[in-house]
């Protein structure tokens, strides 16, 4: 499992947005928590989460706007689960505070620690920087191709939705790489799902 810390950056001096983050991130993981999301320390969330991709795609959206410092944990769990994250134990949690901390530091503000396999986190974390670094030169124009293709449209479909040509559509989407984050999704996860077995003492994958 992983585990996701996240701490709203320059909270004293911004508005709180941890009751719509964890609304947002509910609607995007689903049933891929483990837990209900939690906020652990006024303006800092935890949840704990199932597969990869639900994993990555809690890292995407949280590093979207910039208004988090993200640490993502990988190992074990403790278990039985308590009822919710904060009370929950194992390396994987040691690692999310390590990685939530050493994300503050870090230009994309974002960080992957593994207590048992921390050169596999390291592999990991370079590769999701690459992504990141990408996403976050995606102008506005860019993030509207995005969202809509994201969703299911066509590039025409989208041209249309936005009001300009398939030419202008196609144009934005090349400038903002959106098909090459496309394909190189379902590589950072399996990745990502190799990284925790690892970090797991797990060698079936």
């Amino acid at each position: 499992m992983f585990v996701i810390t996240a701490d709203q950056i320059n909270s004293r001096h911004t508005p709180d947005v941890v009751d719509a983050t964890i609304r947002g991130l509910s609607a995007v993981i689903g049933s891929g928590l483990e837990l209900p999301i939690d906020r652990t320390a006024g303006d800092e969330i935890q949840m704990l989460v199932e597969g990869a991709d639900h994993a990555l795609a809690a890292i995407l959206f949280l590093c979207r706007d910039g208004r988090w410092s993200v640490g993502c944990g990988l190992g074990t769990v403790n278990t039985p689960l308590p009822a919710n994250a904060r009370e929950a134990s194992g390396d994987a949690f040691v690692s999310a505070r390590d990685a939530v901390t050493a994300a503050k530091k870090r230009e994309t503000r974002f960080a992957l620690r593994a207590v048992a396999e921390p050169n596999e986190a390291a592999d990991t974390e370079a590769l999701i920087d690459l992504l990141l670094q990408i996403r976050g030169r995606r102008s506005a124009e860019g993030w509207a191709v995005f969202d809509l293709l994201a969703a299911g449209l066509t590039q025409i479909e989208s041209a249309k939705r936005l009001g300009i040509t398939p030419q202008a559509a196609s144009k934005r989407a090349r400038t903002a790489a959106i098909r090459a984050e496309f394909a190189a999704i379902p590589t950072l996860e399996r990745r990502l799902a190799s990284a925790n077995e690892s970090a797991e003492g797990r060698t079936d994958s």
